[in-house]
C-alpha cells in the first residue's frame, strides 16, 4: 500500500478543463531510494502559504505524510488528500480548528476529503486504464474487422466496430467485457472525460503524456481494431514489443503519399488484370489464379522493396501452386511469353526430362529494383504439390547462399515464405521448419512468412480443418509476431509489409503477415464450390474486386482520375497481348528456362557436362598420413579430452603407422583430402557430431571447460575450405529438406545427412520422393546430396535395423530388361541415372565413392547404406593401398581367393553386397568352400554394374548364380538384382534366392529368432543342393 501511495500523485486522474502543473523534485540526502513526484492542479499562488522558505518546510510535511499520514497534524493530511484529490485552487487548504475543538468537530472540514476519489481508488482508476491499454494490445486482435467477406469463422466477438470521435460507452460495454476480464475494471461513464497519465507501454498518446479515457479507447479502437490485428503480447523481449507498439500506436503512423498510392494502384492493376488475361484466353485450363487475393502482389513487392533499400540483394522464395503464375510474371518478372507457351498443349517438350506442371516451376532472375535502384536476385524454389515441403528447402538454399558471401547476419540474403491457410495449420513440416530459425547451423536470421488465408482448404471449412482461431498459432511457438490484415484494404496491407521487412531487418527474427482474403473461384478454376460452402460464395459472388475498389478510392480523394486509371489498364493489357503473340512463336517448351539454382561456370554454356570422364579418387601418401595424424591429435594447447576419447584417438594413431583405415578414418581422409581442394564440407543429422555409434568424434569437448569445442578437421590445411557439422533438431523431414536446399545452391560443396539409424528416413519420405529422387527429371536441377543410413541386420529389432533399401531401388530409373550400350560405360551410366545407390563393404571404398561424388563432372544424389557393426570389425580395415593415385571406387569387388584361380571349379558363385559378405566368408572358411564358392560383392547397385557382372558370370562358366542378402525377401535388393542379373547373362540360367523369408516387419524383436534366421541363409547358401529340385 506504500508504495501505490508513492505512485498517488503521477496516477491521479484530471479533468480535462483543468491545468496540469507537474513540480519534480528530487530529495537531497534522503535514505529513500525512489523519487518523490507531486502533481498539483492549483497553481501556486493560489495557496498563500507555498512561497518563500516555507515551501521547504512543506516539502518535508509532504515527505513524512506519503510514508506515514498519521504522522503530520490532522489539517496537513487533510490539506495532502484535497491536493492529490483534484481540489480547485484555494480549496486544498482548509484552517486549523482551534486546539479547543474536539477532533469529533472536525467532521466538516474532512467533508471535501470525503467528496474526492480517495488515493486508493485514483490508483485502482489508472490501474484499470493501463490493463484497458493491455487488454487492446493483447486481444484487440480478436474484433478487428479483418474478413473481407464480413463473416470470419473465428468465434471471438461479432459485434461491429464503428469508431467515432465520440465514443459511446454502452457501444463498447460488451466489447470490452470480452477484452477484459471481469468487466470495465470499476471504470465508469463518468471517467470517460477524465484525463490519465499514460504508461511507457503505448505510444497512442503521441507527445501526450496524457488523455482524456474517451480519446484513450478511439485511439486503441484505430489501432488494435480496425483493419489490422496484431497478435504479439506473448513476445518476451520487452524490446521488441515496444517496437511492435510504437508501429501500430503513433497516431497518423500509417499515412501514404500520392506517389505511394498511385504505385500501390498499377501493382494491383498488373496482378488483377494478369489473371483476368489468362482467364480470357484459356478459360478452361487449371491455373491456380490469385482472384479474391490480388493484393499479395504489391505485397510481396513492398516487402522486396523494403528488404532492398535495408541492404538485401538476394532473396529467395518458396510458395504453394495458389498464385504462382503471378508472382512469377510480376513479382520475378519472368518473361510473359514463356508464362503463356506453357498453356499451349500443342508445343513439343525438350529432351531435357520429364517436367512438370506450370504452377510447380522455379524461376531465377537478377534485376534492378525500380523504387531502391539497387540490383537484386529473386529466386522462386520449384516444389511439387505436397505444400509446405519446400519450407526447409527455402530455408537450405539460403542458409547456403548467406554462407558462400560470408552474409554471417542475414543482411543480404533472405527468405520469403507463403503459405496457404489450411497448410499452415496442418502441416507439420512448418512446425519443424520454424524450430529451425534460431539455431546456429541452421538460422536464416529471419524468414518473411506470408499466408494467403482464404478462410477454406480445398473445401474443408477451417472449423473442421484446425483447432487453433487462427490459421497462423504455430509461429507463437518461435516468438514471432503475427500481423493479421484485411486484404481489401490495400493501404493496410502495404504497411504491414513495411513493418514485417523492417522487423526482420531490425531483429533477424520470423515474422508471420496473414493476408485474410477469399478465394473467388474453386480450389482451382474447374472447380465448384457452391457444393460446400453455399452462403460464403454468394458473399464472394456480390464482392466487389478489390482493385475496383481501391481505385474508386483514389479517384475519390483525388490521387488519380478515371483517365489516368483507364490508361493504366490499357497499358498492362497491352503488354499481354503483345506477350501472348510472341508466345506462338515458340515450338519447343525448355523446362531449363525456369530453373531456379543455376551454377555458372560448371556447366559448358548449353548446360551439359564439361567432361564425361571421372579422374583417378586416390591420394598420395603424404596427404594420407597428415590426415591421420590431424585425426588422432588435438590441435589446441591446454585442451582437456576425455580418457575414452584418447584411447580411440591413440588407436587412430596407430592404424596410420600401420597404413590402415577404418570406417571413421576413410571418412575423415576423404572429408580432409576435399577440403584442401576448396570444397565445403556440411555434415548433418542426429548427433552426427559424435556419431550415433560413437565413431565419429569430430568435434572435441573440453572436459575442464564449458562449451569449449575444437574441430581437428578444420585445423588440416592453411587455405582450406570450411568444415561445417552440425548436431540437428531431432527432425527427418525438415532437417533432410534444408541440407537439400543447401545442397541446391554451390555444386562445388559435399553436403551430407545422416539418419540416426537407417529406417529413420521415411519421416522424411516426402523430401526423398518429390525432390532428390526426381528433382532432375522435374525441374533440371541436379543435386548431391549424399544420404547416410546405417543398415544391417544385427537382431537390434524391426526399426535399428533395415533403411529399407528396396524403397531406392524401386525409385532407379535404369531399365531391368536392357543391357545398356554406352561408351565411357560407367560415367555415362552415372550421368543418365536419376540417383546413386551403394552398399560398401570396406573403408576404402567409402572413401573412393565420397571423393568421387566431387570428381565427377555432373552432380547427382547419393545414397549409402553405411555401416553398423562393421565401423569396429577386425576385418573391416583397408590398406593405405587401396587409397593411393590410381585407385578408384569399385563398383564391383570380386572374390581375390582360392576360387578366382581356378574359376572352371567354382560350383556357385555368390553375389552379395554389404555387411553380410563377412558373414559369408565366416562361414565359407568355417565350412573349407573357398575353391568351391566365389563371393562378388555388387558394391554399387544402382546404376547396375551390367559390364562387370557379365565379367564375373563368364568367368564361372559352371557355376549356379545366387544372390545372397540378410534382408527378408520382399525386401533388400533382390526384386531389383534379379531381373537385371537375368538380363547380364542373357537369361542363361536361373538366379536362386538365399536370405530370410518375406515378412511383413524388417526384423525381428527377438535375438534368438534372428540368429537362427541367419544361420538358416548361410546354410542356404552353403548347401549346394539348395535348390537342385527347384531347377
Amino acid at each position: 500500500m506504500l508504495n501505490l501511495r508513492t505512485c498517488a500523485a503521477k496516477l491521479r486522474p484530471l479533468t480535462a478543463s483543468q491545468t496540469v502543473k507537474t513540480i519534480s523534485q528530487h530529495r537531497p540526502a534522503a535514505p529513500r531510494t525512489f523519487q518523490q513526484i507531486r502533481c498539483y492542479s492549483a497553481p501556486v499562488a493560489a495557496e498563500p502559504f507555498l512561497s518563500g522558505t516555507s515551501s521547504n518546510y512543506v516539502e518535508e510535511m509532504y515527505y513524512a505524510w506519503l510514508e506515514n499520514p498519521k504522522s503530520v497534524h490532522k489539517s496537513w493530511d487533510i490539506f495532502f488528500r484535497n491536493a492529490n484529490a483534484g481540489a480547485a485552487p484555494g480549496t486544498a487548504y482548509q484552517s486549523p480548528p482551534p486546539l479547543s475543538t474536539r477532533l469529533s468537530t472536525l467532521s466538516q472540514a474532512q467533508f471535501l476529503v470525503q467528496a474526492q476519489p480517495n488515493v486508493d481508488k485514483l490508483v485502482e482508476d489508472h490501474l484499470a486504464v493501463q490493463s484497458l491499454i493491455r487488454a487492446y494490445q493483447v486481444r484487440g486482435h480478436h474484433i478487428a474487422k479483418l474478413d473481407p467477406l464480413g463473416i470470419s469463422c473465428v468465434n471471438f466477438d461479432d459485434a461491429p466496430v464503428t469508431v467515432s470521435p465520440n465514443v459511446d460507452l454502452a457501444v463498447f460495454k460488451e466489447r470490452l467485457r470480452v477484452l477484459t476480464v471481469g468487466g470495465f475494471y470499476g471504470l465508469d461513464e463518468s471517467d470517460l472525460d477524465k484525463v490519465f497519465h499514460l504508461p511507457t507501454t503505448t505510444f497512442i498518446g503521441g507527445n501526450e503524456s496524457a488523455l482524456p479515457l474517451r480519446e484513450i479507447i478511439r485511439r486503441l479502437e484505430m489501432a488494435y481494431c480496425q483493419h489490422i490485428g496484431v497478435e504479439f503480447m506473448f513476445i518476451n523481449d520487452l524490446e521488441q514489443c515496444q517496437w511492435i507498439r510504437q508501429k501500430f500506436e503513433t497516431p497518423g503512423i500509417m499515412q501514404f503519399t500520392s506517389e505511394e498510392k498511385r504505385t500501390l494502384l498499377a501493382r494491383l492493376v498488373r496482378s488483377t488484370r494478369f489473371e483476368e488475361f489468362l482467364h480470357r484466353k484459356w478459360s478452361s485450363e487449371k491455373r491456380f489464379g490469385l482472384e479474391g487475393c490480388e493484393v499479395l502482389i504489391p505485397a510481396l513487392k513492398t516487402i522486396i522493396d523494403k528488404s532492398s533499400e535495408k541492404g538485401v540483394d538476394y532473396v529467395i522464395m518458396g510458395m504453394p501452386h495458389r498464385g504462382r503464375l503471378n508472382v512469377l510474371a510480376n513479382v520475378i518478372r519472368k518473361e510473359l511469353e514463356q508464362i503463356f507457351c506453357q498453356f499451349d498443349s500443342k508445343l513439343e517438350a525438350a529432351d531435357e526430362g520429364s517436367g512438370d506442371v506450370k504452377y510447380h516451376l522455379g524461376m531465377y532472375h537478377r534485376r534492378i529494383n525500380r523504387v531502391t535502384d539497387r540490383n537484386i536476385t529473386l529466386s522462386l524454389v520449384a516444389n511439387p504439390s505436397h505444400l509446405e515441403a519446400a519450407d526447409p528447402v527455402v530455408q537450405g538454399k539460403t542458409k547456403a547462399e548467406q554462407f558462400y558471401c560470408g552474409d554471417t547476419e542475414g543482411k543480404k540474403v533472405m527468405s520469403i515464405l507463403l503459405h496457404g491457410d489450411a497448410a499452415f495449420a496442418g502441416q507439420g513440416i512448418v512446425y519443424e521448419t520454424f524450430h529451425l530459425s534460431d539455431l546456429p547451423s541452421y538460422t536464416t536470421h529471419g524468414t518473411v512468412h506470408v499466408v494467403v488465408n482464404n478462410q477454406i482448404g480445398f473445401t474443408t471449412d477451417p472449423r473442421m480443418a484446425r483447432s487453433s482461431p487462427y490459421p497462423t498459432d504455430v509461429a507463437r511457438v518461435v516468438n514471432a509476431p503475427i500481423f493479421h490484415v484485411n486484404a481489401d484494404d490495400p493501404e493496410a496491407v502495404v504497411y504491414v509489409c513495411n513493418v514485417a521487412a523492417e522487423w526482420r531487418s531490425t531483429f533477424h527474427k520470423d515474422v508471420v503477415v496473414d493476408l485474410v482474403c477469399y478465394r473467388r473461384n474453386g480450389h482451382n478454376e474447374m472447380d465448384e464450390p457452391m457444393f460446400t460452402q453455399p452462403l460464403m460464395y454468394k458473399q464472394i459472388r456480390k464482392q466487389k474486386p478489390v482493385l475496383q475498389k481501391y481505385a474508386e478510392l483514389l479517384i475519390s480523394q483525388g490521387v488519380v482520375n478515371q483517365l489516368e486509371y483507364e490508361e493504366e489498364i490499357a497499358k498492362y493489357d497491352k503488354i499481354c497481348e503483345e506477350a501472348h503473340a510472341r508466345s506462338k512463336d515458340e515450338k519447343i517448351l525448355h523446362i531449363k528456362h525456369w530453373l531456379d539454382s543455376p551454377w555458372p561456370g560448371f556447366f559448358t554454356l548449353d548446360g551439359q557436362p564439361r567432361s564425361m570422364t571421372c579422374p583417378s579418387t586416390g591420394l598420395n601418401e603424404e596427404d594420407l598420413t597428415h590426415i591421420g595424424q590431424v585425426a588422432s591429435s588435438v590441435p589446441v594447447e591446454d585442451f582437456t579430452i576425455h580418457g575414452g576419447l584418447s584411447r580411440i584417438l591413440k588407436t587412430r594413431g596407430e592404424m596410420v603407422k600401420n597404413r590402415t583405415v577404418d570406417w571413421a578414418l576413410a571418412e575423415y581422409m576423404a572429408f580432409g583430402s576435399l577440403l584442401k581442394e576448396g570444397i565445403h564440407i556440411r555434415l548433418s543429422g542426429q548427433d552426427v557430431e559424435r556419431g550415433t555409434f560413437s565413431h565419429r568424434h569430430h568435434v572435441l569437448h573440453d572436459q575442464n571447460v564449458d562449451k569449449r569445442t575444437c574441430i581437428p578437421m578444420n585445423h588440416l590445411w592453411p587455405n582450406q575450405a570450411p568444415y561445417t557439422v552440425c548436431n540437428s533438431s531431432l527432425s527427418e523431414y525438415g532437417v533432410l529438406g534444408f541440407e537439400l536446399g543447401f545442397a541446391m545452391a554451390s555444386p562445388n560443396a559435399l553436403v551430407l545427412w545422416e539418419a540416426q539409424f537407417g529406417d529413420f528416413h521415411n519421416t522424411a519420405q516426402c523430401i526423398i520422393d518429390q525432390f532428390i529422387c526426381p528433382g532432375q527429371a522435374k525441374w533440371v536441377r541436379q543435386n548431391g546430396i549424399v544420404l547416410l543410413l546405417p543398415h544391417g541386420m544385427e537382431g537390434m529389432g524391426p526399426e535399428h535395423s533395415s533403411a529399407r533399401p528396396e524403397r531406392f531401388l524401386q525409385m532407379c530409373n535404369d531399365d531391368p530388361d536392357v543391357f545398356p550400350k554406352l561408351d565411357d560405360f560407367d560415367v555415362r551410366q552415372l550421368y543418365d541415372c536419376n540417383w546413386i545407390v551403394v552398399n560398401c563393404s570396406t573403408p576404402a571404398n567409402f572413401f573412393h565413392v565420397l571423393r568421387r561424388q566431387i570428381l565427377l563432372p555432373f552432380r547427382k544424389p547419393l545414397i549409402i547404406f553405411t555401416p553398423k557393426s562393421l565401423l569396429r570389425h577386425p576385418e573391416a580395415r583397408s590398406s593405405f593401398d587401396d587409397m593411393l593415385p590410381g585407385t578408384h571406387f569399385l563398383r564391383v569387388i570380386p572374390d581375390g581367393g582360392p576360387a578366382a584361380q581356378s574359376p572352371e571349379q567354382v560350383k556357385r558363385v555368390l553375389f552379395c553386397t554389404g555387411k553380410v559378405y563377412y558373414d559369408l566368408t565366416r562361414e565359407r572358411k568355417a565350412r573349407q568352400m573357398e575353391a568351391d564358392v566365389a563371393i562378388t560383392r555388387v558394391e554399387q547397385l544402382s546404376p547396375f554394374p551390367f559390364d562387370l557382372l557379365q565379367q564375373e558370370a563368364e568367368k564361372y562358366p559352371a557355376a549356379e548364380l545366387v544372390w545372397c542378402q540378410e534382408e527378408h525377401k520382399n525386401q533388400g535388393y533382390y526384386d531389383y538384382v534379379k531381373p537385371r542379373l537375368r538380363t547380364t547373362i542373357d537369361r542363361a540360367k536361373p538366379v536362386w534366392y538365399a536370405g530370410r523369408e518375406p515378412a511383413a516387419a524388417p526384423a525381428t524383436g527377438n535375438k534368438k529368432t534372428h540368429l537362427t534366421e541367419l544361420q538358416r541363409l548361410l546354410d542356404t547358401a552353403f548347401n549346394l543342393d539348395a535348390f537342385k529340385d527347384l531347377a
